[in-house]
C-alpha cells in the first residue's frame, strides 16, 4: 500500500486548467483497482492518493504520467507501508 502526496508547485489557476485531465487519469486507475481513495489536502496545497500496489517503481512511473506532474504543476512523494490493522469494513486495504 502506498500513500502518495501531491504538492502543488504552481498557482491554483494552472492546476484548475488541468483538472479535467487529472480527474480522467484518476478514474482510469480507480477502474483498474490501483487507487483506493484520493482527494485534496486542506488547505488546498496538494492532494493525497491511496494506492494498492506491490511495485513501487511501476507506481512511480504511472505517477509521472499524471497530467499535473507532466505539466510541472505538482510533484509527488511516495510512502510505502504495510497495513497490519484496519477498521471493520476497510480490510481491502490489507490486500495488495
Amino acid at each position: 500500500m502506498f500513500i502518495v502526496t501531491l504538492t502543488y508547485i504552481r498557482p491554483l489557476e494552472e492546476l484548475d486548467a488541468l483538472m479535467d485531465a487529472h480527474v480522467s487519469w484518476l478514474k482510469t486507475h480507480y477502474e483498474s483497482g490501483l487507487f483506493v481513495a484520493s482527494g485534496r489536502q486542506v488547505p488546498r496545497k496538494g492532494g493525497v492518493i491511496l494506492a494498492r500496489s506491490g511495485d513501487r517503481a511501476a507506481l512511480e512511473a504511472l505517477l509521472a504520467r499524471d497530467p499535473f506532474v507532466q505539466n510541472g504543476v505538482a510533484r509527488t512523494d511516495v510512502i510505502e507501508f504495510v497495513p497490519s490493522m484496519t477498521a471493520p469494513g476497510a480490510e481491502v486495504l490489507k490486500t495488495i
